[in-house]
């Protein structure tokens, strides 16, 4: 083909020309970590000013919801790894719970505080990696260098646990993988300590601060009825001043049993969406404290052939044992027949599984209802009418992460 032969399927913005004579249509992206993953921005801009926006996503082509259909309930736990992978633990207790609602098998009282301890630690994760990019994007270098060196804390202690760094794999359909090893809890405390150290600092920085003030106060802006009509959920639509949260308002795992608040906004503005995270994080923290009180002795696993492999030991010396693990392992967990839908309140937002099965060991359907995919659809909305320099801040502030978006 000739090099000067047109693309046959070029990607094309929604609109082709402009609005005013004067204005002019550039292309931002994909460029990571500018765009925070492989998202594309047509703009059209008048000047420095964003008259108006066109967000293509869609370069990953990952394909993950198709590739589900063809591995066992259990060998899919490392693709779920992969959505959200700044708090992959979170994407592994959801889908988990989906496949043990379909199963009928309730979890041991230890694994259910211990998800919800890991849980909270992997949003503190999160939230401690969006918040320090978007600082470091307005080059306010001090606190994301703090941020950071917090956030590689919690996933070196992470680590240790699961035996990885950042896609643990670490849940299982009726459990988790081991338990904590000696020592963790003891870590975790350490860790928390520094925590309150260092986002007291960020707090100083950056609060009221008036260049930080000025960048982001009334920037991206979007109302309470605009974010819901968009499908915002999480931090975006809490910012708005809406206390929804599935924690609260459908308690899941250990959720009930704990004393927390759910942080909000007035505005919807970029500033906001920073200091909602910023005391979500708090409200972890605090949760996770309580969580440790909590923590009872007991087993992590349910015991049950149907989902759970047998001890090591026990498949060596026993025929059956080396039976179930053998089919386990081969042909998968068999999930009685159904369908099922089952939401957790991830970092970013309302996080759903919805399973379909036919009673076999693979999956029928999976399909994945993630945060950053549905926000993609309003993002224009916080884009338009602002300045170009106010592009990536505000991308940033909404959290888009590559892996769920493009499934």
């Amino acid at each position: 083909m000739s090099v000067d032969a047109p693309l046959a399927n070029p990607v094309r913005s929604a609109f082709e020309t402009t609005l005013r004579d004067d204005a002019v249509i550039v292309s931002i992206g994909p460029s990571h970590p500018a765009t925070h993953g492989t998202i594309q921005i047509f703009a059209e801009l008048d000047g420095e000013r964003i008259v108006r926006t066109d967000v293509h996503c869609g370069y990953l082509h990952r394909g993950f919801e198709k590739e589900c259909e063809d591995h066992t309930w259990h060998n899919l736990i490392p693709y779920v790894d992969r959505l959200n992978y700044c708090s992959a633990l979170i994407n592994d207790f959801a889908y988990c719970d989906a496949v043990e609602q379909l199963m009928g098998v309730e979890i041991t009282p230890r694994c259910r505080y211990l998800r919800t301890l890991l849980a909270e630690y992997s949003r503190l994760a999160d939230h401690l990696t969006c918040i320090a990019a978007g600082l470091m994007e307005l080059g306010a270098m001090t606190a994301f260098l703090y941020l950071v060196m917090i956030r590689d804390y919690v996933y070196e202690h992470l680590a240790d646990l699961t035996g990885a760094r950042v896609t643990y794999t670490y849940g299982r359909i009726g459990g988790l993988a081991r338990d904590l090893p000696d020592g963790w809890l003891a870590r975790l405390a350490v860790i928390l300590d520094q925590y309150e150290d260092f986002v007291g600092r960020v707090h100083a920085l950056m609060d009221r601060n008036r260049i930080f003030i000025d960048r982001m106060r009334d920037v991206g802006v979007i109302s309470t009825a605009e974010a819901i009509n968009w499908g915002y959920t999480g931090p975006i639509l809490r910012s708005t001043g809406v206390p929804r949260d599935l924690r609260k308002d459908t308690p899941y795992l250990a959720y009930a049993e704990l004393d927390f608040e759910v942080p909000t906004g007035i505005k919807g503005d970029n500033y906001d969406r920073y200091y909602v995270r910023m005391r979500e994080m708090d409200e972890s923290v605090h949760m996770i404290r309580q969580l440790v009180d909590l923590l009872p002795d007991g087993p992590i696993s349910v015991d049950d052939r149907r989902c759970t492999l047998p001890e090591k030991r026990l498949v060596y010396t026993e025929i059956e044992s080396l039976i179930n693990h053998f089919k386990l392992i081969m042909e998968g967990p068999r999930v009685p027949a159904g369908e099922v839908y089952v939401a957790h309140e991830s970092a970013n937002g309302e996080l759903g599984f919805y399973l379909v099965s036919t009673g076999e060991g693979t999956p029928y359907k999976v399909h994945v209802r993630s945060p950053s995919f549905v926000h993609m659809g309003g993002v224009h909305r916080l884009l338009d009418g602002y300045q170009l320099a106010d592009l990536v801040p505000t991308f940033g502030s909404i959290n888009m992460i590559g892996g769920e978006c493009d499934r």
